[in-house]
């Protein structure tokens, strides 16, 4: 389980601060949380909440206008741009919903890519991502590029790329907003495996309440400010969420319990395969209509061209 003794990452009334002529427009208003090594956490809002902006301001992208964020020890929103792009090199990974990999590399030479900036040598780089393509299911695709790939398979060389350097924490914007039910799930329990076998923490952005449930710890987000935490606990066996506690931080929140993910890739293929079969009947349907108008039409052509020598016998 976590080790809650050991904080990774520490935010302390932190806000993000924009202005738009006299009007100042908070999208983090004064949040405040604790994340642990190992622990698998998500911030969880709708569109516009503010989510992203928080995890942003986490990973030293953007600058915060109040508060701290300190992780590892290091007060990140105090170093400058040189030392935070070697703070991330050395402990952050990133997962992106776009893959953002590079058009011209091969899935190989992708998931190479960060360790080149870790001065990785190549014999050993090259190793290290292919033992990882291995892992995410790609063994077979080492030489695609990313056009040569469905979207589940660049997400997943995403995924390898985020973790071929072994980072101590994983940020993930939104990573399966791109795909589909099926590639999702399997997405999401791939991300999970990974972190557990090697402790490394992940901090999650997601709208999706069922993603969300893959999570160790849930912090729900609206208008830049915590409305709840829910400490979650979840099957490793199964890689999958099997019950919650909510902890209330608005007086107006309701406090529930929460079991288990419904199947919806299951309920998506049988509405597939009602809707196929439904297209077929109505095809076999329309065929028939057709069959049976044949007939009446040949009728009705030999009837006018019957008339129309007629029509000329007595002209």
């Amino acid at each position: 389980m976590i080790n809650q003794a050991e904080k990774i990452i520490e935010v302390k009334n932190v806000k993000k601060i924009y202005r738009m002529g006299q009007e100042k427009i908070y999208a983090v208003d004064d949040v405040s949380f604790d994340i642990y090594k190992g622990e698998f956490c998500c911030l969880l809002g709708t569109s516009g909440s503010g989510k992203s902006t928080l995890l942003n301001l986490m990973a030293g992208i953007e600058k915060i206008s109040g508060g701290q964020i300190i992780i590892k020890g290091k007060k990140i929103h105090k170093m400058n741009e040189n030392n935070l792009a070697k703070f991330r090199q050395r402990y952050l990974g990133f997962v992106f919903q776009s893959y953002n990999l590079i058009g011209s590399m091969t899935a190989l030479e992708n998931v190479e890519f960060p360790l080149i900036f870790k001065r990785v040598k190549a014999k050993q780089r090259r190793k290290m991502a292919r033992d990882m393509l291995k892992q995410v299911g790609l063994e077979a695709r080492l030489n695609h590029k990313p056009k040569e790939m469905s979207g589940g398979q660049q997400q997943r060389v995403g995924i390898a790329r985020a973790f071929v350097a072994s980072p101590e924490i994983v940020f993930a914007d939104e990573p399966t907003g791109n795909l589909d039910t099926k590639t999702t799930m399997d997405v999401m329990k791939l991300i999970r495996t990974m972190a557990k076998q090697h402790s490394q923490t992940i901090v999650m952005v997601t709208h999706d309440r069922r993603l969300a449930d893959f999570a160790d710890r849930i912090i729900h987000i609206l208008d830049g400010k915590i409305q709840e935490i829910e400490v979650r606990e979840v099957a490793d066996s199964q890689e999958e969420p099997v019950s919650s506690d909510v902890i209330s931080i608005s007086d107006n929140v309701e406090i529930s319990d929460i079991t288990g993910i419904p199947d919806i890739a299951a309920a998506e293929e049988e509405g597939k395969q009602t809707k196929k079969q439904e297209t077929s009947e109505q095809e076999i349907s329309e065929r028939a209509e057709a069959d049976e108008a044949i007939p009446q039409r040949n009728t009705e052509i030999k009837t006018n061209n019957k008339n129309q020598n007629n029509r000329g016998k007595e002209g």
